[in-house]
């Protein structure tokens, strides 16, 4: 029996000065918590038994670089580089993946993946790809900025979980 193996994406926007590097604008990054300066991009990981890597990645270009031919030919992007959402980005990176055989249980995703309609649907219609998406749900009249702040509530509570952990470690550590 070969254990089971799963890929992921993943999702990170690194904040940045300036505007020259490539797909780089002001967006909501989870690395800051906020709207930054900043690039993103997607990644596929994956993960078996004996460990975890990343093993593709996409550069996330919003439309208002797609949308500019000389300021992707000054950052060094191809001329035929098109807007894709990270979503779209992601199902790139499985059809990579499933072209090159790699083996595979199941695939794994957050709300970002899970509440995409096209995604959801297209992993459906391909029978050989098990798939977990989170998917967040709203009751009716619930807003984007509901969203945004109940979003800032998780990670701030994950991030007093975290923290409440270490200490726990730590203390542990220094009693034996």
């Amino acid at each position: 029996m070969i254990p089971a193996r799963c890929w992921w994406w993943m999702r990170r926007g690194d904040v940045k000065k300036g505007t020259a590097t490539p797909g780089v604008q002001r967006q909501y990054t989870g690395t800051a918590g906020r709207i930054e300066n900043a690039q993103v991009a997607v990644y596929l990981g994956y993960a078996a038994p004996r460990g975890h890597a990343l093993i593709d990645r996409e550069l996330y270009l919003p439309k208002s670089w797609t949308g500019d031919p000389a300021r992707c030919e000054a950052a060094g992007i191809p001329g035929h580089a098109a807007f894709a959402t990270r979503p779209e980005l992601a199902r790139l990176m499985i059809e990579r993946a499933v072209s090159a055989r790699v083996p595979f249980a199941w695939v794994a995703a957050d709300e970002a993946y899970g509440d995409n309609g096209p995604l959801r649907t297209w992993l459906e219609q391909q029978h050989e790809i098990a798939h977990l998406l989170a998917a967040v749900t709203a009751p009716p009249g619930r807003d984007a900025g509901h969203r945004l702040r109940w979003s800032h509530w998780r990670r701030r509570h994950q991030h007093r979980a975290r923290t409440c952990h270490y200490q726990r470690q730590i203390t542990q550590d220094h009693a034996t």
